[in-house]
């Protein structure tokens, strides 16, 4: 859908990617590891700098008590922590069970394991956790459970009871968990991201993944992190050592600088999309897109059967020529693509003036089918 948006000059509000880089200082410090000869190969499981940083951080904002030297792992953004993680503990035939929608490289990469895929669904209109059907998947056979929250694409918010849920049925057939916490810092209205990892008896089974992307705005950087017991992080690395093997070098410093040095920018920045977020809804709203106002990450969705529209691939097929605009629909992150026919993801990590155009754009236009 970015390279249809290019190719036809639409306003993109598919893709999850803001407009506006993080900050100067992060970028200066940058500039000045590659001036300072950075640019070799940092160890395979992250420089030291990196590292440490990433457990203040973790501390800092969860109480969650890491050793640097063998429970961090850096990683070439979450989505190589995310395929790490599945590939090193997963093997073919193994159950992970998963929420849908899910982020489409969790399939692939599910895919590429041999696993046995089990979603729970999130259904619309709310998207809130099916904790009956979340029990219903979960048993003795099941290795994996396989979490992301905040939610991409719906902008859900797992509550403390619903991780509670979850936290139990993993505790009570051994399972593990890995969990997808990229929006965590970026929740609004109040909600609180809780990381399932500081629930009772989950510490020892969770492995953590995180980027600086999402909450810094460095998205093309590709810098994350897996957090979590030893052996979990050992699995990562094992992983990541026949795929990328390191990580941008230069880099590494500039990342640990942010979540130091930089470590009110987050919230600030949540502050701003929340306002952005309102503008986008505000504005699908009149344009007869009704939306979800989402609790927490980049995106709202909306359902166009409303309008007409036999399903979402369809209307975002059209909308670039109708309105200008490009979307993503929501068949692609479901197993069974009937459950998101009607429904499509916006983003509003966009500048303010990209959003206002988009939405101008999309007031003008007839969208009915």
């Amino acid at each position: 859908m970015s390279a249809l948006a290019l190719r036809t000059g639409a306003v993109n509000l598919g893709q999850g990617f803001p407009d506006t880089d993080g900050p100067a200082s992060v970028l200066e410090r940058a500039r000045a590891a590659v001036a300072e000869g950075r640019n070799q190969y940092a160890p395979g499981i992250g420089v030291p700098a990196l590292r440490e940083a990433v457990a203040r951080h973790q501390a800092r904002h969860h109480g969650i008590d890491l050793d640097p030297d063998t429970e961090v792992v850096v990683t070439t953004g979450a989505t190589e922590g995310v395929a790490a993680a599945l590939l090193g503990l997963v093997d073919p035939g193994d159950e992970v069970v998963l929420l849908e929608p899910s982020y489409d490289a969790y399939d692939a990469v599910l895919s590429m394991a041999g696993a046995v895929r089990r979603p729970v669904t999130l259904r619309a209109p709310d998207f809130r956790l099916d904790a009956d059907a979340l029990r219903a998947a979960v048993h003795d056979g099941t290795r994996l459970i396989l979490l992301n929250s905040p939610h991409n694409p719906t902008g859900s918010v797992l509550t403390p009871a619903e991780l509670a849920v979850v936290a139990e049925a993993a505790v009570r057939h051994d399972v593990l968990v890995v969990t997808d916490e990229v929006y965590e810092h970026l929740v609004y209205d109040g909600h609180r991201h809780v990381p399932i990892s500081t629930l009772p008896g989950m510490a020892e089974r969770t492995l953590t993944v995180s980027s600086l992307g999402k909450g810094w705005s460095l998205t093309g950087w590709k810098v994350g992190w897996a957090t979590g017991p030893a052996d979990l992080v050992a699995a990562v690395l094992a992983v990541k050592q026949w795929t990328t093997f390191t990580s941008g070098s230069p880099l590494q410093p500039a990342a640990a600088h942010a979540l130091d040095a930089e470590a009110d920018f987050p919230q600030a920045l949540a502050v701003d999309l929340q306002r952005r977020r309102d503008l986008l809804c505000e504005g699908l709203a009149a344009a007869g897109l009704a939306p979800r106002v989402p609790e927490g990450t980049y995106f709202s969705v909306t359902d166009v059967a409303d309008l007409g529209w036999a399903d979402s691939a369809a209307f975002c097929a059209a909308l670039p020529e109708r309105a200008g605009v490009v979307a993503i629909p929501l068949q692609g992150f479901h197993s069974d693509p009937t459950i998101g026919q009607h429904l499509v993801r916006w983003a509003f990590c966009k500048d303010e003036p990209v959003l206002v155009e988009g939405l101008h754009r999309l007031a003008a236009a007839d969208l009915h089918a």
